[in-house]
């Protein structure tokens, strides 16, 4: 993989960023928009990882940090370069990341109806912790 570049996203890409997750992730969250995105990177410059081929997106991981808790989201890699080790570069730049900080352990958000995610998230070595689940509120804006 030495002509992809793993590196942070930048502000000036957030279009960009919204229009590869719309044919590449998996569902969509309400922080799916250019103003969350940029809360996003003011916060955290370094938490959106993305991987880069020719100069086009080629994968993106969230990989965030609360200063407790080492959380990855939208590991998305552009369908027409899966299984090309794109999102274990991906992934390997988010530990790295977290144990740099501190982190001992990471937790990944997948969705139920995500096969084709939970069997990438399996083979990097994850694995299912059954007995949680995740209970979400919508806070007024």
């Amino acid at each position: 993989m030495t002509d992809l570049i793993i590196r942070p996203a930048l502000a000036a890409e957030i279009p960009a960023l919204l229009a590869f997750w719309s044919r590449a992730a998996e569902g969509t969250s309400i922080t799916d928009d250019p103003a969350g995105l940029a809360r996003l990177l003011d916060r955290d410059p370094e938490a959106l990882i993305v991987a880069e081929r020719d100069g086009a997106l080629a994968g993106t991981v969230i990989a965030g940090w609360d200063g407790w808790r080492a959380s990855l989201y939208r590991l998305a890699v552009d369908p027409r370069l899966r299984r090309q080790g794109i999102g274990a570069a991906l992934l390997a730049a988010a530990e790295e990341r977290f144990a740099a900080l501190g982190g001992r352990r990471a937790d990944a958000m997948v969705l139920v109806e995500n096969e084709l995610g939970q069997h990438a998230w399996q083979a990097a070595g994850y694995r299912s912790e059954e007995q949680w689940r995740r209970w979400v509120k919508p806070l007024p804006r």
